[in-house]
């Protein structure tokens, strides 16, 4: 469901953009750094650190090379490699950042553990699927109304675990890093109408719409139609979304 970068951006990368120069500003790393980003994807990060931190070089790595591609055409000025959250491979950074990824690792603990190790700064930002990120609230309440089943991938229950402040703050002391930061970072996410919100979702790419890919034709219309009834008749569709960030230091 990660193989789509052009299809990702329309779903969530767009709003991933904003929420990434809201964290590297409170980062606030002073320039000349060298930077890491795991779980790069299209290059929201990535790009925001080039365009407002100043470094001395970026690198970001991501499993998936439909990611990587658009990344290499957006982003220029950036390497762009493939790799893995759980084994950086021996790469090293000033700071290691990760934006959107930990709830899709296998072992989050790990992971932290291995951007410690990378880097002497590190900071990650995940969504609040709970209630923060309004859009994807929306789908899943109205999934449920319609399928029952679709609680089981539900964002907001399964990613408890990691995406709220306590978690986070413990991942990050567990690794031994030191100053631990969390905050809430908050930014509109206004859709033109409701087909400019709806569509996004038909893409498969990310959880919400690999799930909607497989439900039957009736079920889908049954889960737009009740969201269409739940949004306002005229655009535009104003919400907004909310990450939670996390930071420390070696």
């Amino acid at each position: 469901m990660w193989g789509f970068g052009e299809a990702y951006e329309r779903y969530v990368g767009r709003w991933s953009r904003p929420v990434a120069v809201e964290f590297v500003r409170w980062l606030d790393v002073p320039p000349g750094r060298t930077w890491l980003d795991v779980g790069c994807g299209t290059g929201a990060l990535t790009e925001t650190v080039l365009a407002h931190a100043r470094p001395a070089s970026v690198t970001g790595i991501d499993p998936s090379e439909g990611f990587l591609a658009r990344a290499r055409r957006q982003v220029p000025g950036a390497t762009f490699e493939v790799g893995d959250a759980l084994d950086l491979g021996g790469r090293t950074a000033d700071v290691v950042v990760s934006g959107l990824v930990l709830t899709f690792v296998p072992d989050v603990a790990r992971a932290v553990a291995e951007f410690a190790r990378a880097g002497s700064r590190v900071g990650a930002y995940l969504w609040d699927y709970t209630t923060g990120m309004q859009m994807m609230r929306l789908f899943w309440d109205a999934a449920k109304d319609v399928d029952p089943a679709a609680a089981s991938h539900d964002e907001g229950l399964r990613f408890t675990s990691v995406s709220a402040p306590d978690p986070l703050r413990t991942f990050w002391t567990g690794a031994g890093l030191n100053d631990v930061e969390v905050r809430g970072i908050v930014v509109p996410t206004v859709f033109r109408d409701f087909d400019d919100f709806w569509e996004p979702f038909l893409g498969g790419t990310g959880a919400a719409p690999a799930y909607a890919a497989t439900l039957p034709p009736e079920q889908l219309d049954a889960v737009r139609d009740l969201l269409r009834s739940r949004l306002p008749a005229q655009g535009p569709i104003e919400l907004t979304a909310q990450a939670w960030a996390v930071t420390g230091s070696r």
